[in-house]
């Protein structure tokens, strides 16, 4: 290294010489606990870093029998030469020598197959210090096991005044030690002048402020790791437009997509896709488009498809997509979830739009918000919307296999555990998660947690399943973590969940057949009363008269229902003595 300047200074600028002297240690300041400060403090994981302080080394080993054994046998030849072989003459010394080397590496490996096998021997017969000798006590273990919670790590607030909502939420695929947030106001013409367009990106090792901030042209409604590379985002932005981030180029957008090939509504969600270069990914938005992306050439859709039931493949007849589902497994085939509460099943092989749309799940009354694929289980899938989520079967197509009860606040996002079969989370408005665990409970969530005062919006579980995040509506992501029953794999749940599954879903077979017998015999008696002409037709009722009709029945089953209620409410106020002579009078007659 050159040496290009020299600072220097004076002995006279340093000023007078500081001596240090000993002395006894003293107290300054004494700061008591305060217990009203101890409510508001949240307890930081701990973070452990290994150093390695020793030079790290390779083990190497090299293998010296067979040279020992060959150099005694060259020495035991030399030492005496049989009769019939010549020392003197080259050829035979050479053979003679090569035969006796053969002969003592024979012997020489012989012994060390046999040191091997015995090594072997021994190793086999080691006692394995990891077998379970006291099953039944780990049963009764688990069986007193501690019951579900889940406790608050981390709360990410909005660094802007103006808040927004957290609409979506995606973990850094490498061990999940940040977050991506996107804020956007979902109410229309709701947005004032002075709100942000910013989006963060967390650390939660440092999570008093964002990392990093994602600037785009207008707000991001949903983001989206790269799985392969993890520096790459995807993000569906409010107006429509398509755009990717490297977070080793800053803050802007890389590309966005041209606004006139783009969607012509929100984007609500953005899914990578599975491909060789890792640049694919695909968008849903409400106005009843699938674009298919690759990051590399943003200026137009490789492929686009309209979601209209029809198959005719116009935008007028439509339906506006929510949510969208892909699975890795299933390279070819993704779900849409619809405003008007339709999943529709698709299938990217097929040529055209018709063949594209295989099927629909029709039963929900409201916009699909979340759409997931149980992870263990593929053909079976969990919906969330309205008041209520469904898990659905791809064989039975008519109803669901298994349904929640209906709530008080409407559901606003779900996802299945990526460690547990039978196990999903449901967000509400009313700020509440629910944590479902269908082995244990059907009819009931297992944890209910209140959150936060505000609606809940988006939820994102970690890949081992231990940590979660929940977005609210003034753009607050919460960090649970839940107990390790709820995310600790369980004894034969696979075998289990997959039986329950099976269950239902031949049952709702069953069923489907059932009412298809009955809507068959229905129409035969249709046709059958089409076929006999009557003699006079009868006059229909306007909606007039069956309004009326309706309210009078209504009221007269009020009236009825009052009056059982009344004479219930005199038997209990009638005296015991009256009583006992009316029987009596009853015995004698």
């Amino acid at each position: 290294m050159e040496i290009t300047y020299v600072y220097t200074k004076k002995r006279s600028e340093f000023g007078s010489q500081c001596n240090f002297t000993d002395r006894p240690v003293e107290l300054l300041v004494d700061i008591l606990p305060d217990p009203t400060v101890a409510a508001s403090f949240i307890q930081r994981d701990l973070c452990n870093m290994p150093v390695q302080c020793v030079q790290q080394m390779s083990e190497h080993e090299i293998n010296t029998e067979r040279l020992e054994t060959e150099t005694e046998g060259v020495n035991h030849v030399e030492g005496g030469w049989p009769k019939d072989v010549n020392p003197q003459e080259q050829e035979q010394t050479t053979r003679f020598r090569k035969k006796v080397e053969k002969e003592e590496s024979y012997i020489a490996s012989l012994t060390i197959l046999g040191s091997l096998m015995e090594h072997c021997i021994k190793q086999n017969n080691a006692i394995n210090i990891y077998e379970e000798y006291y099953e039944e006590e780990e049963e009764v273990q688990e069986s007193t096991e501690e019951p579900p919670t889940a406790k608050t790590l981390h709360v990410l607030k909005d660094p802007n005044d103006i808040k927004r909502t957290a609409t979506s939420l995606s973990w850094h695929p490498d061990g999940g030690r940040k977050l991506a947030v996107s804020y956007c106001c979902l109410e229309f013409q709701r947005a004032s002048k002075d709100m942000s367009f910013h989006s963060y990106i967390w650390n939660l090792e440092k999570p008093n402020k964002p990392q990093m901030t994602l600037k785009p042209s207008s707000p991001i409604v949903c983001l989206d790791y790269n799985p392969k590379d993890f520096h790459v985002l995807a993000g569906g932005c409010y107006n429509g437009q398509v755009a990717y981030w490297d977070t080793r180029k800053g803050s802007q957008p890389v590309e966005m997509s041209i606004i006139e090939q783009s969607h012509r509504d929100p984007v609500y969600k953005v899914i990578w896709l599975q491909s060789k270069t890792g640049t694919d990914c695909f968008s849903a938005s409400t106005d009843g488009q699938v674009l298919w992306w690759d990051i590399r050439k943003l200026s137009e859709p490789t492929e686009r498809l309209i979601l209209d039931i029809s198959k005719k493949g116009t935008l007028d007849g439509a339906a506006g997509a929510t949510s969208l589902e892909f699975e890795t497994t299933m390279p070819t085939k993704f779900m849409v979830g619809t405003e008007n509460g339709m999943v529709i099943a698709c299938n990217r092989k097929g040529k055209t739009p018709a063949e594209k749309i295989s099927s629909t799940f029709c039963g929900h009354h409201g916009p699909v918000y979340a759409l997931r694929r149980n992870p263990f289980y593929p053909k079976n899938f969990l919906s969330v919307a309205d008041w209520i989520a469904r898990i659905w079967s791809e064989d039975t197509k008519e109803s669901s296999i298994m349904w929640t009860r209906y709530h008080m606040a409407r559901l606003s996002d779900g996802c299945w555990s990526p460690t547990r079969p039978s196990v999903f989370f449901t967000t509400k408005m009313d700020g509440t998660l629910d944590v479902w665990d269908l082995l244990l409970k059907q009819k009931e969530p297992t944890l209910s947690v209140k959150v936060c005062d505000e609606a809940l919006y988006s939820l994102r579980v970690q890949d081992n399943g231990h940590i979660l995040a929940c977005g609210s509506q003034l753009g607050t992501a919460t960090l649970l973590e839940i107990s390790s029953g709820l995310c600790s794999l369980q004894r034969n749940e696979k075998a289990l969940a997959n039986e329950m599954f099976e269950r239902e879903s031949k049952r709702e077979k069953i069923l489907e057949a059932r009412r298809r017998e009955l809507r068959l015999k229905e129409r035969g008696r249709s046709d059958q009363g089409k076929e006999e002409e009557p003699k006079e037709a009868e006059p229909q009722e306007s909606t007039e008269d069956l309004v009326a009709r309706a309210e009078k029945e209504f009221f007269q089953a009020i009236e009825s229902e009052r009056k059982k209620r009344e004479q219930e409410q005199q038997k209990l106020q009638t005296p015991i003595s009256t009583v006992k002579v009316e029987e009596a009078g009853k015995l004698v007659s």
